[in-house]
Formats: structure tokens, C-alpha cells, sequence
């Protein structure tokens, strides 16, 4: 009978390291079973895919589109739409300014300091509208409020130069102008990209930034044709 039979292995030495020591690794030792099935699945992904890892890499995000918006409204009135006699009825809490011609219409918000112009054209539609701070006069007043002279978007005379960027983008031109002595910048938007529906043109017209001072809105103007 061959030594390996049953009754003829041959006896284990006591002490002996042999039984642990070059034993092959079984189902008894999950750990290391499951470490090894890790490591041929990676390695045979590597193998099917070399580039993959590299590609993941190299990905990098989109960049960001430009913010670009056009504007509708000003003043609650849509240039190239309305009429005067809407923008009578939008303004009767508002007295009318002197400086009245016969297809221009101005209406004086005195306890917030603003003026509102609005240039009509043919069968007193409106084309050009306009609104910016009141160099008059200005009585007392209890309770002050938003201005409604906005445009859809919200922007007001007074506020920060730079919501003006984050509402519509950047200009699509900047130049420098003045006002009774004031440095001043005119920020031009074209919106004929929109389409010949909506209004053509919005300016706006901003202080400076100067000795850690932002720039302020000062005037808004929004027209139906180009100026």
C-alpha cells in the first residue's frame, strides 16, 4: 500500500512548522480569497481598458456660458407696445414734470428723487423710455418705499454698478461720459440677438468706481428702435 494511504501518512513531528508554512490559501480564509479576486478583476479592467483612468483624468468640467439677458420692461411699460395712455394710468399717484414737450412726457417721483421720461412716436406709442435721479426739489416724506421705476429684472437707480453685470452680462460697449460735471460711464446693450420683438437697446449710465467706492446706477434707458 502506497505511503500516502490512510494509516500510512507519516507522523507529524511535534513542534513542527510544517503544517503552516507553504500551505496554499483556501476557502478558509476569506480575506486574503477576496483580495485576490479584487486584484484580478482591476487588473483585467486595466487590461480591457488602458485609457480609461487616463481619460477620467484629463476630463475637466465645461466652462461656464457667459450670462447674457435682455430686458422687457421699464417702468412697468414695454417700449414699442404701450402706449401714453397706459403710461398715464401707470403714473397718475405722480405729478408731471415741466419740462413737458409735445411727444415727451415726464413724471416726478419728488420723495425719492427720480424722474420718469417717456419719448412717444406715431399714434403716442412708446418708444424710448427713461429713468434716472431728480436734481429738484424733494418734500418730506413719512413712508419710503421701493421705487416702482424698475426695470422687469428689478434694477433701480441707486443700486450697485455691479448688479447691473449680474442681471444682463457685460456690455457690449463702455464709454465715458459726464453730468453736470460728474465723470460718468455709459454702458451699452444691444438686444437685436432677441429678435425685432423686443426692445433694441437698454443704457445705462454709471458712476465710477473711485478711492474704494463701487459704481452706482444713475439712469436707465430702454428703447424699442436703436438710439
Amino acid at each position: 500500500m502506497p505511503f500516502w494511504r490512510k494509516g500510512n501518512r507519516p507522523a507529524r513531528l511535534p513542534g513542527s512548522r510544517r503544517s503552516r508554512i507553504g500551505r496554499t490559501p483556501h476557502f478558509g480564509q476569506p480575506a486574503l480569497w477576496v483580495l485576490g479576486l479584487v486584484t484580478m478583476l482591476a487588473t483585467a479592467e486595466t487590461v480591457a481598458h488602458p485609457l480609461r483612468g487616463e481619460a477620467r483624468q484629463k476630463s475637466t468640467p465645461e466652462p461656464t456660458a457667459t450670462k447674457k439677458a435682455n430686458e422687457l420692461t421699464l417702468a412697468g411699460l414695454r417700449p414699442g407696445r404701450d402706449s401714453m395712455t397706459r403710461a398715464a394710468q401707470f403714473n397718475r399717484p405722480f405729478r408731471d414734470g415741466k419740462d413737458r414737450q409735445a411727444d415727451q412726457s415726464v413724471w416726478v417721483d419728488g420723495c425719492r428723487g427720480l424722474k420718469l421720461t417717456i419719448d412717444s412716436g406715431k399714434e403716442k406709442s412708446i418708444e424710448v423710455i427713461r429713468v434716472g435721479f431728480y436734481s429738484g426739489p424733494h418734500p418730506d416724506c413719512a413712508k419710503q418705499v421701493p421705487s416702482p421705476w424698475r426695470t422687469g429684472k428689478g434694477l433701480r437707480p441707486g443700486d450697485p454698478s455691479a448688479s447691473v453685470i449680474q442681471l444682463y452680462g457685460e456690455p457690449d460697449s463702455r464709454s465715458p461720459s459726464t453730468k453736470d460735471g460728474q465723470p460718468l460711464e455709459l454702458w451699452y446693450y444691444a438686444f437685436d440677438w432677441a429678435g425685432p420683438d423686443v426692445p433694441q437697446v437698454m443704457e445705462v449710465v454709471c458712476t465710477r468706481e473711485k478711492d474704494g467706492q463701487v459704481g452706482q446706477v444713475v439712469e436707465i434707458t430702454l428703447a424699442a428702435p436703436s438710439l
